[in-house]
């Protein structure tokens, strides 16, 4: 019927103006869960699949985590469709992550008819209320002969000033109403860049300091960005340290990368940020992961020199009041920084020399209670696995051993969310795959975290996303229970777990299932997934006292 519309009309459908857009824009990848509630555009995306591809999953906080991903792989908006009401509400978390971690992404959600707004009709949410919080823009398009200029409008939100998510609900009757063929004009993301005078007066600070560190972090980088600063640092001899799970920012195997400033950070680096007389910060908001909850750090004037180059206006000053703010995207500042020409202090690359060597007898491995050697599987995998791997982690204190002991060697290969949600790893991993199949992609993922996306297996089988899950089974929410231990020591209250047989459960989904009982069996068990052509789950059995690299559950109880 709407083909036959389209001829005698020369019209078309709101949810067909809908995928033109997205197309128009360049987007030729979505994930979602599909709902009666767009059919329209679902219908659309039947004539338009050499265009753009639809990946349907099995739950939207996947669907949402993946759309997610893909944004924070690929610099564009993530797409992702959902359902009206237990839809939006489900992927809510992905725009929750998007919003913390600057990731641009566009929700595109199913709404009630026009004539039943305001009548609490089936699975209705006013979006434009519940979302303020979690999205950069939120709206709602009542007329298909704007559609147009709603998604672009959204593409450019998503993108400019501090990158964030966007979410636009879409009324039922709006996507099947008729409508002319919009013009649009692709997006350009709206990008900040540096004046003349913000540069001489960073180079004068600079020039100017002793102990100078300088940190790495947020979105809006590329390889070009990741390949000037790190030729910049090595020109200058200059430190460097990256924020919060931002640890691709910078090859960590190159002389000036000291460490990264995240959850139980090197206690020598901390030291080293809190006895600099300058920090200059590029992309890092100094949020609370990043600076222990703003106490290494002081509040709000920083003890060091703060100059903070960020590409949100609004960030600048909003918790720390930097001595010089520049407003400028990772982009466009690598590229002002590519052609300044310092004079550096010798004594930097001794400084530098000294943190990098205390950092790389942090990244030594430890050993942990139990037979499997955490430290030693991802020093195993730092060794084996590609410079271009993509490792995927959520959260939960399993993580902490891919962040200390893992090294990533190139940009765009860390996907975690530094918003701390967990279920993230699983469809991030996928989404990941997807999007490069070529690539060498592994998700690591506790016990808990594993079980909150386990369904996306399904999806991962289905569409050949041949990951590598590493599922780290010790039967407990650790980080929560390692939280209790110190607070409440033998007072285990709901962070038990019961588990099932994952390597089983991953058969059951078409995957291949492995277990690993011991530090030995890890390396043949990797290479077997590696080679395995289909999706594979390494069950990997950790001793409950190995809470952390550096603390057990007993040591913990006998702090108290």
């Amino acid at each position: 019927m709407a083909s036959e519309s389209m001829t005698s009309t020369d019209q078309i459908t709101g949810g067909q103006a809908l995928i033109e857009a997205l197309i128009a824009n360049g987007s030729d990848l979505a994930f979602g869960v599909p709902g009666e509630s767009y059919l329209a555009a679902l219908d659309a995306l039947h004539d338009a699949k050499s265009a753009i591809r639809f990946i349907t999953c099995r739950h939207e906080a996947g669907a949402a985590n993946m759309a997610e991903a893909h944004g924070k792989l690929t610099g564009k908006p993530g797409i992702c469709f959902v359902t009206r009401g237990p839809g939006a509400t489900h992927a809510s978390i992905g725009l929750h992550t998007a919003f913390q971690d600057s990731t641009p992404m566009i929700m595109l959600i199913g709404q009630v008819a026009s004539d039943q707004v305001e009548r609490e009709a089936f699975q209705e949410i006013d979006y434009r209320r519940y979302l303020s919080e979690v999205t950069k823009w939120t709206a709602e398009i009542n007329d298909p002969s704007r559609i147009a200029e709603y998604v672009g409008r959204a593409y450019r939100v998503a993108t400019s000033g501090r990158p964030g998510p966007v979410a636009l609900a879409l009324p039922e009757d709006m996507l099947t109403a008729l409508c002319d063929r919009q013009e649009t004009i692709p997006f350009q993301p709206a990008k900040a860049h540096p004046g003349p005078d913000d540069m001489s007066a960073l180079k004068a600070i600079l020039e100017e300091a002793e102990r100078p560190l300088l940190m790495l972090g947020g979105s809006g980088w590329s390889k070009a960005s990741v390949d000037i600063i790190q030729a910049f640092a090595a020109r200058n001899g200059l430190p460097v340290t990256v924020s919060f799970r931002c640890q691709d920012r910078f090859d960590n195997r190159l002389p000036n990368y000291v460490g990264d400033m995240g959850i139980g950070a090197n206690p020598a680096l901390i030291k080293q940020m809190q006895d600099a007389d300058l920090l200059v910060v590029l992309g890092a908001r100094l949020g609370e992961m990043t600076t222990g909850g703003y106490g290494r750090i002081k509040v709000p004037v920083p003890s060091q020199t703060l100059i903070h180059i960020h590409q949100g206006a609004e960030e600048l000053g909003r918790v720390y009041q930097p001595t010089l703010a520049i407003n400028a995207t990772p982009d466009t500042m690598t590229c002002a920084l590519e052609t300044l020409d310092l004079k550096p202090n010798p004594a930097w690359t001794q400084q530098t020399a000294d943190a990098r060597a205390a950092y790389l007898d942090w990244i030594k491995p430890v050993t942990n209670p139990g037979p499997v050697q955490l430290a030693d599987l991802y020093a195993h995998m730092r060794e084996t696995l590609p410079a271009d791997a993509i490792l995927c982690n959520g959260a939960g204190n399993y993580a902490s051993w891919l962040h200390r002991f893992y090294q990533y060697r190139a940009y765009g290969t860390q996907l975690a969310p530094t918003s701390g949600a967990m279920g993230y790893g699983v469809p991030a991993a996928i989404a990941a795959k997807i999007a490069q199949p070529e690539s060498t992609v592994i998700a690591c993922a506790g016990d808990g975290c594993f079980m909150m996306s386990v369904m996306e297996l399904a999806t991962a089988v289905r569409y050949k996303a041949n990951v590598v899950f590493l599922v780290f089974n010790n039967s407990m929410f650790g980080t929560i229970r390692m939280h209790q231990e110190r607070t409440y020591p033998d007072r285990v209250s709901g962070t038990d777990l019961t588990n099932p047989d994952f390597v089983a459960l991953a058969e059951s989904f078409g995957a291949l299932g492995l277990r690993v009982n011991k530090t030995s069996e890890f390396e043949g068990a990797l290479d077997h997934a590696l080679n395995a052509n289909r999706p594979t789950l390494i069950e990997i059995m950790v001793d409950p006292e190995a809470i952390a690299p550096t603390a057990t559950l007993k040591s913990l109880k006998n702090q108290n």
